[in-house]
């Protein structure tokens, strides 16, 4: 088995597009209810690489098996060392090793920005394959936002995790 973790580029957006529309239409990572098309998907993309933020690519024997990247956690000035990750992988390829090796980039990607928290929000406190990767990787959970979505004819709470990145806040940030 071949694993290989890369920058995504605007060619991996066509896989990229139909593995979100696959979480999108069946499941609560999301609380997106119809998934967007290849042109909004392209315009994302374009956005989290023009702020310099990270947009991974794993490729699994040569198919595209998952996707993440990282975008600010909220937008105001005072959270510019914040990031929230998102994470994705194609259903077939699910339980490869794929999304660990994605976050795991993700998260040495992040620090090398010198960021200091990331944060992620995760759809569905029965998510459990989410919940334990980000466990896996140093995460905690810091909360739950109890039916704060509704999917698929049901309530559906938001888990929040965080896991500090380099020093975390034991030391002030070069700004």
């Amino acid at each position: 088995m071949s694993l290989v973790v890369r920058d995504a580029v605007p060619a991996d957006l066509a896989a990229i597009t139909a593995i979100y529309a696959h979480h999108v239409r069946t499941g609560l990572a999301s609380f997106e209810i119809e998934p967007p098309d290849e042109a909004e998907m392209r315009a994302r993309f374009a956005a989290v690489r023009e702020k310099g933020f990270p947009y991974l690519a794993c490729d699994l024997d040569g198919r595209l098996a998952g996707y993440a990247y990282a975008t600010l956690y909220r937008t105001r000035p005072g959270y510019r060392f914040t990031l929230e990750d998102s994470v994705y992988v194609h259903p077939d390829l699910a339980g490869r090793g794929a999304g660990r090796a994605l976050l795991a980039r993700l998260i040495e990607r992040c620090e090398a920005l010198g960021c200091r928290q990331l944060v992620a929000v995760i759809g569905d406190s029965a998510n459990a394959a989410s919940i334990g990767l980000h466990s896996a990787l140093g995460f905690r959970e810091a909360g739950v936002l109890r039916s704060v979505g509704f999917k698929h004819g049901r309530w559906v709470d938001s888990i929040l995790m965080q896991r500090a990145l380099g020093p975390g806040d034991t030391r002030l940030p070069q700004d």
